[in-house]
C-alpha cells in the first residue's frame, strides 16, 4: 500500500499500454505511404488492397494511442505533481510542441487519409498519407526529446529548486536524444515488420494465398531483415552513450557488481541484491568489456560503486533491468535469425511459396514480438533510471503526490481492468479483420468510377 510504489506501477501500466500503439503507428504510416506510392506507380491492385487492410490497423491503433495518452497526461497532476512543479518550465513547452506541431498535423489530415478514397483527388490522398506519417514521427521526436532530457538533462539552471531553461538547443539535442530517437524509430519499424509478416502468415494459414498476402508477407520479411542489423548497431551506440551518462544502469543491465577489467558477459544469472552477487551465473569471460569498451581489458563500472558509505543504494533495482535487457536482446536475435533465414529461403525458392511451413507458423507466432521487445527495452530504460525521475535533479520519491495508498490502488485496479479489456478487444479486432479478409470479405466499398478519385489511378496518372 505504499503510494510511491503504487503510483509507479500505475504510471508503468499506463505507459506500457499506451506505447504499444504509437510503436505501430510511427512506422505503419510510412509503410502505408509506400503501399500507396507503389500503387500510384504500377496500378497493381495488390498494393491498394494492402493499403485498405492496413489503414484500418493504423486507425484502430491511432485511436487507442490517443485515448491512453490523455489518461497518462492526467497522472502528471494526480500522481506526480512534484514533476511539473520542478521541471514544468521544460516539460510543459516540449509537450505543447508535440501537440501544436505533430498532433494537430495528424488530426487535420487523418480524416482525408481514412475516408478520402472516393472523395478527393489521388494526389491529395497521397499527400494526406505522407503528412500523417510525418506527424507520427514528429510526435515521437518531441516525446523522446522530453524523455531523453529526463535521462540526460542539459541546457538549464536551478533557481530556488526550480528548473529554468537556458539553452533550448541543448535541451532538445541533449546527449542521449539522437540515440534514443533512432533506437525507438527502428523498434517501431521492427514491430510493424513482424506484425505485417505475422498477420499475413496467419491469413496464409487460413488459406488466403492471394497476391496481397504474398506481397505483404514478403514485404514484412524483407523489412525485418533489413532493420534488425541496423537496430543491433544502433543498440551498441546507445549502450555506449548510456555507459557514459548512466553507468549504474549499464552495471544493472550487465549484472556487474565490481568495477574491474575483463568483465564477463553474463548470459544468465539470478542477481542477489542482498548478497550483492549473481547466483547460477553463466558468462563469457571478457566479452562485456569488449562490447562496452571495445577492448577486452576495458574497465567497466560495477554496482558497488553506487552504494554510499552509509549503505544508501543509488543504483536501480537490478533484477528487473537485468532480465528485461536479456528478453529484449534475445528477441532481437530471434528476429535476426528468423528474418534472415526466411529471406534465404525466399531468394532460393523465388518467393514466399518457398518458405517451409514451420516458418509461416513462426512468423504468425512472432506477430507481436515487437511489442514484447519494445516493452522490455522501455523497462530497461525507465527502471534503470531509478532512483531519479530527472537524473541528478529530481528523485521519484520527491515527485509523488501526497495521497493515500488505497486511493492509488483503487484507480490502479480500474486502469488494469480497462486496459485488459481494450487489449483483448484490439487483438480481437485485428483477428476479425484478418479472418474476414482471408475469407474474401471486403472491408471497404467497391472501387469508385474512374473519375472519382484515388482507387482507380492508372500508372500514367
Amino acid at each position: 500500500m505504499d503510494p510511491l510504489i503504487l503510483s509507479r506501477i500505475q504510471f508503468a501500466a499506463n505507459i506500457s499500454f499506451h506505447i504499444l500503439f504509437p510503436t505501430i503507428t510511427i512506422a505503419l504510416g510510412w509503410v502505408l505511404l509506400f503501399f500507396k506510392l507503389r500503387f500510384n506507380k504500377t496500378g497493381d491492385e495488390k498494393w491498394m488492397d494492402a493499403y485498405r487492410f492496413w489503414v484500418k490497423v493504423f486507425a484502430l491503433s491511432f485511436a487507442l494511442g490517443v485515448v491512453s495518452g490523455i489518461t497518462m497526461s492526467f497522472q502528471f497532476g494526480t500522481n506526480w505533481p512534484g514533476f511539473m512543479e520542478v521541471v514544468g518550465n521544460v516539460a510543459g513547452p516540449l509537450l505543447a510542441y508535440e501537440i501544436i506541431t505533430a498532433f494537430f498535423l495528424e488530426a487535420a489530415f487523418l480524416g482525408i487519409m481514412l475516408f478520402g478514397f472516393r472523395r478527393v483527388p489521388g494526389w491529395l490522398h497521397t499527400t494526406a498519407t505522407a503528412l500523417v506519417a510525418f506527424g507520427t514521427t514528429l510526435s515521437a521526436f518531441w516525446i523522446l526529446v522530453l524523455n531523453s532530457w529526463m535521462h540526460t538533462p542539459a541546457g538549464f539552471e536551478l533557481r530556488d529548486g526550480v528548473v529554468h531553461a537556458t539553452d533550448w538547443f541543448a535541451i532538445v539535442f541533449n546527449p542521449s536524444m539522437p540515440y534514443r530517437l533512432v533506437h525507438m524509430l527502428l523498434a517501431s519499424g521492427l514491430t510493424v515488420a513482424f506484425l505485417i509478416a505475422g498477420l499475413s502468415a496467419l491469413r496464409w494459414i487460413w488459406g488466403d494465398r492471394g497476391a496481397e498476402v504474398r506481397t505483404t508477407l514478403r514485404f514484412g520479411v524483407i523489412m525485418g531483415a533489413v532493420l534488425i542489423p541496423l537496430q543491433i548497431l544502433a543498440g551498441d551506440f546507445h549502450g555506449l552513450n548510456t555507459l557514459e551518462h548512466q553507468p549504474a544502469k549499464v552495471a544493472a543491465m550487465e549484472g556487474n557488481w565490481e568495477t574491474q577489467s575483463r568483465v564477463p558477459l553474463v548470459l544468465f544469472a539470478i542477481p542477489d541484491e542482498e548478497a550483492r552477487e549473481n547466483r547460477f551465473e553463466v558468462a563469457i569471460p571478457g566479452m562485456a568489456s569488449l562490447i562496452l569498451k571495445h577492448d577486452i581489458n576495458g574497465v567497466v563500472p560495477g554496482l558497488n560503486d553506487f552504494v554510499t558509505e552509509d549503505g544508501v543504494v543509488e543504483h536501480p533495482p537490478v533484477a528487473p533491468v537485468f532480465f528485461a535487457f536479456r528478453l529484449m536482446v534475445g528477441l532481437g536475435f530471434a528476429m535476426l535469425a528468423l528474418s534472415w533465414s526466411a529471406l534465404w529461403f525466399m531468394r532460393r525458392k523465388r518467393g514466399v511459396e518457398g518458405l517451409p511451413k514451420v516458418y509461416i507458423y513462426a512468423f504468425a507466432g512472432m506477430a507481436f514480438s515487437g511489442w514484447i521487445a519494445t516493452l522490455a527495452g522501455w523497462y530497461v530504460t525507465e527502471i534503470g533510471r531509478q532512483p531519479w525521475l530527472v537524473t541528478g535533479v529530481l528523485t521519484t520519491a520527491e515527485s509523488v503526490a501526497d495521497v493515500s495508498g488505497g486511493m492509488v490502488l483503487s484507480t490502479l485496479l480500474a486502469y488494469l481492468a480497462v486496459y485488459a479489456l481494450l487489449t483483448a478487444a484490439y487483438l480481437g479486432a485485428l483477428t476479425y479483420l484478418a479472418r474476414k479478409a482471408s475469407h474474401g470479405g471486403r472491408t471497404t466499398p467497391d472501387p469508385a468510377p474512374r473519375d472519382a478519385g484515388v482507387e482507380i489511378m492508372t500508372p500514367a496518372e
